[in-house]
C-alpha cells in the first residue's frame, strides 16, 4: 500500500476560533491493488518547538503499517512566531485543536472513523493524555466517540496528580501508553514509574508505560543537540533541558508506537464499509 501526502486546514472550536493546518498522509491504491477497507488513522501533536521532524519519523513507520496520519501545526494558527515562543499559556487551550483534527481525519473517505488515535511529544504528549479524559471529551468531543488510543512521549510525568487540572482520573477507557527516558530532566529518572504508581485506581488498568534507558527529553528528535530553558523542567523548579537524539531509544519508541496502535485498532469496532 502506498500513501499520498496532502496539506489541509480545518476550523477548531477554540476561543476565538482558529484555522489549523496539517500534513495528511492517506492510503493510495497502486496499479493492480484491490480496493482496501478504510484505514485507521493517528493525529500527531508536536512539542513546544513546533513541527520539527519527530512527527515525520513516526508517521513513516505508521504509514508503512497501513495507518494514516495527520500531523497538525498548533503554533502557526496562533501567529507568525515559531518555536516555544508561539505556544499559548496552557495545554488545555490546544485541546480543541486535537479534537477538531480527529473530526477532520475521521471524515476523510479513506479513514475508519471508529479507529482514530492520537500521539504527541512533550506539549503534544500532554494534549494526548488529557484528551483521554471524559472531561476533555465532554468539553470538546461534540458528542462523538472518543479517540481509540493515546500514545504520549515524554509528557512531563511529574505534573499528573500534582498540578491542579493535570489529572488522569476519569479516563474514557481507550488504551493509553506513555514512553519516557530516565535521563529526562523534566522528571526524576523513575518519574514515569512514580506517575503510574500514583494514578487513580481506575486508571491503572488503562495506562501502561515504557522507560528508555539513557534517553532524555526529545530523544526521538534526529537533529543536533539543543539546550532549552523551560519553567516546567526539573519537576517544576525550571531550568535547562538537554534535548539530544538517542538512536536506540528512538527506534524502540517507534516500534512500540506501531505495535501499540496496531493492537488498539484491532480491538476497536470493525471498520465501516
Amino acid at each position: 500500500m502506498t500513501f499520498k501526502v496532502s496539506y489541509a486546514a480545518f476550523q477548531t472550536a477554540a476561543d476565538p476560533a482558529l484555522t489549523v493546518a496539517g500534513k495528511l498522509c492517506t492510503p493510495r491504491l497502486g496499479p493492480g491493488e484491490a480496493e482496501p477497507g478504510r484505514a485507521p488513522g493517528v493525529v500527531i501533536c508536536h512539542g513546544s518547538d513546533g513541527v520539527d521532524g519527530r512527527g515525520d519519523f513516526h508517521a513513516a513507520a505508521l504509514n508503512a503499517a497501513g495507518i494514516a496520519t495527520l500531523e497538525i501545526d498548533m503554533w502557526a494558527a496562533r501567529g507568525t512566531v515559531r518555536g516555544a515562543a508561539a505556544r499559548p499559556s496552557s495545554v488545555p487551550q490546544t485541546l480543541p485543536d486535537a479534537f477538531a483534527a480527529k473530526r477532520f481525519l475521521a471524515a476523510q473517505p479513506e479513514i475508519d472513523p471508529a479507529r482514530v488515535g492520537i500521539m504527541g511529544f512533550s506539549w503534544g504528549g500532554v494534549v494526548t493524555l488529557l484528551s483521554a479524559t471524559n472531561r476533555a471529551v465532554g468539553a470538546f468531543g461534540k458528542g462523538e466517540a472518543p479517540f481509540a488510543a493515546h500514545m504520549a512521549l515524554y509528557p512531563v510525568c511529574w505534573a499528573y496528580e500534582t498540578v491542579p487540572g493535570m489529572t488522569l482520573a476519569g479516563l474514557t477507557g481507550a488504551p493509553v501508553m506513555i514512553q519516557a527516558g530516565d535521563a529526562d530532566t523534566y522528571d526524576d529518572p523513575d518519574g514515569l514509574d512514580q506517575l503510574l504508581a500514583r494514578l487513580p485506581a481506575d486508571s491503572k488498568a488503562i495506562v501502561r508505560g515504557v522507560t528508555h534507558k539513557g534517553a532524555g527529553h526529545g530523544f526521538d528528535r534526529d537533529q543536533p543537540a539543543q539546550t532549552i530553558v523551560d519553567p516546567f523542567s526539573h519537576k517544576g523548579a525550571g531550568g535547562e533541558v538537554l534535548m539530544a537524539f538517542h538512536a536506540e531509544a528512538a527506534a524502540a519508541a517507534r516500534a512500540n508506537t506501531v505495535a501499540f496502535f496496531r493492537e488498539a485498532f484491532a480491538r476497536a469496532p470493525e471498520p465501516v464499509s
